[in-house]
């Protein structure tokens, strides 16, 4: 979830902040136990950073020394949340900034209240798992953590920034930030903009945002969603993505949607879908093409009544709802969710009176929702935005500061370079360009079929060439109009086997189960792929995939293990491949029956009720590659 501050009204306070001085020096690092390419350090810091002899707490760092000479200026690095913990992306920060760190250092450091910063917790978290915490758990969460929970704002991280620059002895800052990171560091370059050398920021939080119903986002996501059908991509899918989304959510206001879904070890699983559901989906695109590259298919099958590929793509997309399992390894990763509210909640602008009871701000929020524009959240109802909002979460939190004012202070005339996917949801383009609008000289480069943190997650070069470029002084290239091989839309899955064509050379009902075995090679590939988990096979992991209408196969570094595994309805496919070897048993209730073996040269040969087939490697992945790889003698 992509949340920051609201403004803070800076115009006036920024220029007679006093924050506590911190001597030069102060750090003191030692070699981390886990690397040799960063030292280990830590900071003291005032809990109030404004208010002389107030109580220290620690911020904990990374410092990654300059390969030449010994910098006077250091890269500051920010991740997202609130609530993520920066210190476990160290060495991900150190690649992807590499090319602008020979003579600067950089530095990695967990915000106040996350990782090992003096981390916030609350014990009336521990026991609800991956649920919602309850309204009561909200408001106990808030009084554990007692009256100091207002210390754990933006504004006391800006604060924290300009502490570790003093206290290491550096003249100046680049700053680099991702999503809400990008607004602590305009928030630094608004009050210190003398310590700033330039700003990097990636899939921009802007200065009066975010939104707390996220109106731009649900704009976003009806554009989005028409992009990805751009240059007749949907003309063999859909006519109208939009158009099927509306109505899925339409047919989930008349009745509940149950759907079911075939999991890892081939058990059906039953779920009811929600319009948040639909919407968390959509976000999770954010990070993964593929999935992006599904919606416009699997919306349109669920309106026209087959749910399955959306159920699917819900079960393995992270649309579901959350396992306890999940919530774990979110919450192992560094991930802080009293900090979360602490400076969500404190720094939003809520369309409530903070003053009133719980009850009364939902009551007061509803009032506001239900005078805005008709369609503003269209396909979506007004009611799906505040449901998915921090509103409801927000409404119970017992507030320690007043709701702070909507005036935005104007930025600095800083060198910035601002990256913007064009189709991230979280964070839209549009919040980018108005930032860029109000930084004289700022560059923006908006990233074509690129999602949300384009600089860590889109493997092209064009982001980094524009990275180079900037720092040295030169002209940044637009990044190429080119939809890459991983955006291609995922093909609608056949209903039956009598909705495919033969496969080439072939008739009748041979042709049609031997281009649905095609059809089934393709779509685990896909899976792989799109859950990211072709690579653990080949670290030695095993990793299950579901079929699509029944069964699931085994994968590892050395075989792929099927067993009924479907795609097509009423074709199913088991047996073992492994390097240099294969053997699929082809049956269902629809399928011609039969045998294919891995041929000399990766094909697929075999007979399908009694009469000789064959698929070329090209038409079978996966199994093509083990007989490529016996044919290389790996």
């Amino acid at each position: 979830m992509v949340t920051g501050l609201a403004s803070l009204s800076l115009a006036t306070v920024a220029l007679t902040w006093t924050v506590t001085a911190v001597a030069a020096g102060q750090i003191q690092f030692e070699q981390c136990p886990d690397t040799n390419n960063f030292a280990c350090g830590h900071l003291n810091v005032p809990l109030d950073p404004f208010a002389a002899g107030s109580e220290p707490i620690t911020l904990a760092m990374r410092r990654h020394l300059a390969p030449v000479g010994t910098a006077k200026d250091a890269v500051i690095a920010l991740a997202g949340g609130p609530g993520q913990a920066a210190i476990p992306f160290a060495e991900q920060f150190d690649r992807l900034l590499g090319p602008i760190l020979a003579t600067r250092d950089l530095i990695v450091f967990d915000q106040r209240g996350i990782g090992l910063s003096h981390p916030l917790s609350c014990a009336a978290f521990e026991h609800i798992g991956g649920r919602e915490p309850s309204p009561l758990a909200i408001g106990i969460c808030a009084r554990q953590i007692g009256p100091s929970r207002r210390f754990y704002t933006s504004a006391d991280t800006v604060a924290d920034i300009e502490a570790i620059r003093q206290a290491g002895g550096y003249e100046k800052l680049v700053l680099y930030g991702t999503s809400y990171g990008t607004k602590v560091a305009e928030l630094y370059a608004q009050t210190y903009p003398q310590n700033v050398q330039a700003l990097v920021l990636d899939s921009v939080v802007p200065v009066d945002g975010p939104d707390p119903l996220r109106r731009d986002s649900f704009v976003a996501i009806r554009r989005v969603l028409r992009e990805l059908c751009a240059a007749h991509a949907c003309r063999h899918v859909t006519p109208s993505p939009v158009g099927d989304l509306a109505r899925v959510l339409r047919m989930m206001r008349r009745r509940p949607l149950h759907v079911r879904a075939v999991g890892d070890h081939g058990h059906r699983r039953s779920f009811r879908v929600s319009a948040e559901d639909l919407l968390q989906l959509l976000y999770e695109g954010d990070f993964n093409p593929l999935l992006r590259a599904a919606m416009p298919t699997v919306l349109h099958s669920a309106a026209q009544g087959d749910t399955a590929p959306l159920a699917r793509l819900l079960l393995s997309g992270g649309g579901a709802e959350e396992s306890e399992e999940d919530e774990r390894e979110r919450l192992s990763e560094g991930f802080d969710s009293p900090l979360y509210l602490a400076t969500t909640c404190e720094e939003q602008q809520f369309p409530w009176s903070r003053a009133a009871s719980p009850a009364v701000r939902i009551r007061e929020a509803r009032t506001q929702l239900s005078k805005l524009p008709a369609g503003t959240f269209s396909p979506f109802t007004a009611a799906d935005a505040l449901a998915d909002s921090d509103v409801p979460i927000c409404s119970q939190w017992p507030f320690t500061t007043a709701a702070p004012e909507t005036k935005s202070t104007a930025m600095p005339a800083v060198p910035t370079l601002i990256f913007s996917g064009e189709e991230d949801i979280r964070t839209p383009t549009a919040g980018a360009q108005q930032l860029a609008r109000s930084i004289p000289g700022a560059h923006l480069l908006v990233v074509p079929y690129a999602g949300h943190a384009v600089l860590a997650s889109d493997p092209r070069p064009c982001p980094v060439d524009a990275l180079r470029a900037f720092f040295a002084g030169k002209q940044i290239a637009a990044c190429r109009d080119h939809r890459p091989s991983s955006h291609r839309l995922v093909p609608l899955a056949p209903g039956a086997l009598a909705d495919i064509s033969p496969a080439r050379h072939y008739v009748g009902k041979r042709g049609r189960t031997l281009q649905a075995v095609a059809l089934t090679l393709e779509d685990l590939s896909r899976q792989l792929t799109m859950r990211g988990e072709a690579l653990l096979g080949l670290l030695g992991v095993t990793v299950n995939v579901g079929g699509l209408r029944s069964g699931w196969v085994g994968c590892s570094a050395h075989s792929l293990r099927f067993h009924g595994y479907s795609y097509v309805p009423g074709v199913q496919i088991s047996g073992t491949v492994t390097i240099g070897s294969a053997t699929l048993l082809i049956g269902g209730s629809s399928a011609a029956r039969g045998r294919l073996r891995l041929g000399p040269k990766g094909q697929l040969n075999g007979t399908l009720e009694g009469i000789a087939v064959h698929l070329s490697r090209s038409r079978a992945p996966l199994v093509g590659v083990a007989g490529a790889r016996d044919a290389s003698g790996a």
